[in-house]
């Protein structure tokens, strides 16, 4: 959708400076910032305050005016591909990545009013602000470091994806960051065989998130006496499997070819749960007697856990992104001890290897 008459600052830095021949390491020299900061200015994810402004014009030899200046253009507001049919007048949340300002629809299923800036479509003006960081990923513990971050100035906008779903929004440009957890099915491996098929080498990096174990959700009581994966062959035990596409789903189908388990004789196989939480709520609520989902989903609904594998779950972002002051906050929060006690405590998650980049 396009809205008119929004204000938004447009910045000439990068023209100015190369036209002069500066690099970026001499003009942060110069005007005591670091690269990160000159880099966010460039690319439009940062205004500066009057004073480096006021520095950049004085090195440049420019005015302001020269270097930011308003626009009045109409402004293309993007709903991201894959979400759900949006209409007039529902809430979203905004947040631009690189050149695009994207609209993420609020979860139906929330408890209470979710995070939201405009009403689609009914806002002429939409403001966004320049902390926000998009991050698509499935693992509930996403929202500890959302928690975190947002006491240090970075507000992260949480888009619900399977680990697929988000490794094919970061490669469109339409997220900063995704999160994955896909098992290479020949060696095993985490994640890093799926990324390097998807992307140029050298363009994205991984940092760990954590690592966590998955595993079989079950009823407090455990009615069904499930011990292990073999029991969903069962004819009284249904399942309530996740979508094609993620990460537990496909855990599932190498576990069930490991133990010579057909998937059509699995009661419920067919069915499908959008995310962790919601594997979780079916199975609290006796729609089904079991599920694959994260540790923390387990610990959320108050069920039983069997675990039967553990896996890395990593944040992928392109090497263009890096620079970028909030990617760079985000970062050092997974080297924080707090974040790390904060996140083994409230999801089990391993916090070992938390903040090492693995690609």
């Amino acid at each position: 959708m396009t809205s008119e008459g929004e204000q938004h600052v447009v910045c000439r830095l990068g023209q100015l400076r190369q036209r002069q021949g500066k690099t970026v390491a001499e003009l942060a020299a110069a005007v005591e910032v670091t690269r990160q900061t000159i880099y966010a200015m460039e690319n439009g994810s940062f205004v500066p305050n009057t004073a480096i402004a006021l520095r950049l014009a004085n090195v440049l030899g420019a005015t302001v005016e020269e270097l930011f200046q308003l626009s009045s253009d109409p402004v293309n507001v993007e709903l991201l591909p894959g979400e759900p049919e949006v209409q007039s007048g529902q809430p979203v949340q905004l947040c631009r990545v690189g050149s695009r300002l994207l609209a993420v629809s609020a979860p139906t299923d929330a408890h209470f009013l979710p995070p939201a800036d405009v009403l689609l479509g009914q806002v002429r003006d939409p403001q966004c602000p320049d902390n926000r960081l998009l991050i698509a990923g499935c693992d509930p513990a996403i929202s500890v470091l959302a928690r975190r971050a947002s006491t240090v100035g970075v507000d992260l906008v949480l888009l619900h994806r399977n680990s697929s779903e988000a490794l094919e929004l970061l490669k469109g440009g339409y997220v900063h960051i995704a999160g994955t957890h896909l098992r290479d099915r020949k060696t095993g491996e985490s994640n890093l065989p799926a990324i390097r098929k998807m992307f140029k080498a050298g363009s994205v990096v991984a940092i760990t998130f954590a690592s966590w174990e998955q595993g079989i959700v079950t009823r407090p009581d455990n009615p069904k006496k499930i011990k292990s994966l073999t029991d969903f062959a069962r004819k009284d035990v249904r399942l309530v499997n996740r979508e094609h596409g993620s990460g537990a789903r496909d855990s599932l189908d190498q576990e069930l070819a490991k133990l010579g388990v057909a998937p059509e004789s699995v009661r419920g196989y067919a069915s499908e749960a959008k995310g962790h939480l919601a594997v979780a709520s079916q199975v609290r609520d006796g729609a089904a007697d079991g599920g694959i989902a994260a540790h923390s989903a387990a610990i959320y609904a108050g069920l039983g856990f069997i675990p039967f594998v553990a896996e890395r779950y990593d944040f992928v972002v392109h090497q263009r992104d890096l620079h970028l002051p909030s990617v760079q906050v985000i970062f050092n929060i997974l080297n924080d001890g707090r974040f790390r006690r904060d996140l083994q405590m409230l999801a089990q998650h391993d916090v070992t290897t938390t903040g090492s980049q693995v690609l």
